[in-house]
């Protein structure tokens, strides 16, 4: 392989590995006869890494320049950084040797802004164009979508990516405006309307067509930066629920902020990522895709924040303990979703089990149920342990966030307050 291509390859994979929406789901794609590759259905989580290991997914940049001057991001245009730019026929045979080479399964692949949106969006679709038809690769494709891209330019590249997606950054518009000034909502929300048209269309005519194209079948993703501005959890979960109310909507990302232009006075003075926030904000948003809850449930203008100690259906238990104890023989399966420490799967298990017998802690632990948490909001025929109303919210809280000495302080707290 070209030294010159690894050289720009090392560079641009070193851009490319802040943008944390390349995870893959929701499309499955056998091998074919005369094409390399496939998409399997379980999807590709993984990125290319510097130091040579294996990997599944190569996360890569066609060019880290850029026309915009954003203060959050490392390839901003006053950024004194190494500058590289692949053209397209380096790229495709870039993935192309990569995937013979069984060190990808797949391409994650976004850009630097160069001349203008529409510039930058013509040469990705060739990209990945020239490998589906061309090179006839059938593996799963990621692409970002340019902010601003025209809207024949996002319905082409629907046709030869398996998901798009449109980084959002900031979820506030006014922030946004002041950390990325030549942005706004509506260069990022129009390709966004662009990719959700087209998915709706191409899934009406599969409908009466077997054989019509289909249209980025892994539907779109986002990201949002955490940390860089004001924004409280409300703000940014209640936008994603609004995300979550379009049909191709499949994730929201968070991406703690990471101080990588320190010297730029409109961000915060961070040590470190608030990687505890993140961790929380992907909690909630799993609430409320999974667990049934809405944003107020989980944050509101009393709560604005997430509870960096505990998760936030721990939280939720803890403010709200009129729902509790919940008998688990007899709740329907939306109230025992609710339950800290019972899962989806858990909840499945409770509902299926106990028609043909009551169910105890033993059969609880054995089904998945985290005991260490449910124990206190739970009520089964055989279970001792105090509830939280004997126990009161406050004191519950502070047996679960106390940090056991050794394995047996679990069981040691949960007898502390027995008389």
């Amino acid at each position: 392989m070209d030294a010159s291509v690894l050289e720009k390859l090392k560079v641009l994979a070193e851009s490319a590995k802040y943008d944390v929406s390349c995870a893959s789901s929701g499309t499955s794609r056998s091998s074919r006869k005369g094409e390399i590759g496939s998409a399997a259905g379980w999807g590709i989580c993984h990125s290319f890494s510097e130091d040579g290991r294996c990997v599944s997914l190569l996360k890569i940049m066609l060019t880290n320049s850029c026309m915009y001057d954003c203060a959050y991001c490392i390839n901003r245009r006053s950024n004194d950084i190494p500058r590289a730019t692949l053209s397209v026929t380096e790229l495709v045979n870039l993935t192309i040797e990569f995937y013979k080479r069984n060190y990808i399964e797949g391409l994650f692949l976004s850009s630097g802004v160069v001349r203008s949106p529409d510039y930058t969006m013509e040469r990705l679709v060739r990209a990945i164009k020239d490998l589906r038809l061309i090179h006839r690769f059938n593996g799963y494709i990621h692409m970002k979508s340019i902010p601003g891209a025209s809207q024949e330019l996002v319905n082409e590249a629907g046709l030869y990516a398996d998901r798009l997606s449109v980084n959002i950054e900031i979820p506030n518009e006014t922030s946004l405006k002041m950390l990325a000034p030549e942005k706004d909502f509506k260069s990022v929300f129009s390709p966004m309307k662009y990719i959700q048209q087209g998915v709706l269309q191409s899934a009406e005519e599969r409908k009466r067509f077997r054989y019509a194209p289909r249209f980025a079948p892994a539907g779109q993703s986002t990201q949002m930066i955490v940390g860089a501005t004001a924004d409280t959890d409300k703000d940014i979960l209640s936008l994603s629920s609004a995300l979550y109310q379009r049909p191709t909507m499949k994730r929201v990302y968070y991406s703690g902020f990471i101080p990588v232009n320190s010297y730029d006075n409109r961000l915060p003075a961070l040590i470190k990522p608030p990687l505890v926030r993140e961790n929380r904000l992907y909690q909630a948003d799993w609430l409320l895709r999974f667990y049934q809850f809405k944003v107020e449930e989980i944050v509101n203008d009393a709560y604005p924040d997430l509870d960096l100690e505990l998760d936030p259906k721990l939280s939720w238990a803890l403010r709200n303990p009129q729902h509790f104890p919940v008998d688990i023989n007899r709740a329907d399966y939306e109230m025992l979703l609710r339950v800290p420490g019972i899962g989806v799967k858990s909840a499945k298990l409770i509902v299926t089990s106990r028609r043909f017998s009551r169910l105890g802690s033993l059969q609880l632990k054995k089904i998945g149920v985290v005991m260490k948490k449910a124990q206190y909001f739970i009520t089964c025929h055989e279970l001792g342990a105090k509830t939280i109303h004997e126990l009161h919210p406050e004191n519950v809280r502070g047996l679960l966030i106390r940090k056991p000495a050794h394995k047996h302080d679990d069981r040691q707290l949960s007898i502390l307050f027995e008389d």
